[in-house]
């Protein structure tokens, strides 16, 4: 059976949470000096706000009956077919390693890109799930 959303790793979100917390509580009984505090104090609020909208955004991803559901941070979109100009992967390198994106290119002019994080696997499995679905072959 094929695979139909995608989303982070709870393994991961959770990881980012819990280091919010950890930093969130050096900040206030750790630290000393008010400008480290500072510092320590807005990574803490922004990894645990990036774990609370990435949790909030699952599954990123999602073939369901009605087309692809993408899910983002404050809203949620179905993409029928027809919305859909092209599904393709683009790769490059960096930092020494292949780096894969997937690429929804919509009518609108709209490029949504999914990274490995967003989809919590290799992109190119979920492009090999998306043109079985019959989505990769749109435009």
């Amino acid at each position: 059976m094929q695979q139909t959303e995608w989303s982070p790793s709870t393994l991961g979100i959770v990881g980012s949470g819990i280091c919010g917390l950890i930093m969130a509580v050096a900040s206030v009984t750790l630290i000393t000096d008010p400008p480290g505090r500072l510092l320590t104090g807005i990574a803490a609020v922004g990894l645990l706000v990036f774990a609370t909208l990435s949790w909030r955004a699952r599954p990123k991803l999602a073939i369901t009956d009605d087309g692809l559901l993408i899910r983002g941070w404050w809203r949620t979109e179905v993409l029928e077919r027809s919305d859909i100009k092209i599904i393709r992967i683009t790769e490059f390198r960096r930092i020494a390693r292949k780096v894969r994106l997937l690429e929804i290119d919509i009518v609108d002019d709209r490029l949504l890109v999914f990274t490995r994080w967003d989809l919590g696997t290799d992109p190119l499995n979920v492009l090999d799930a998306l043109t079985a679905a019959g989505y990769a072959g749109s435009g």
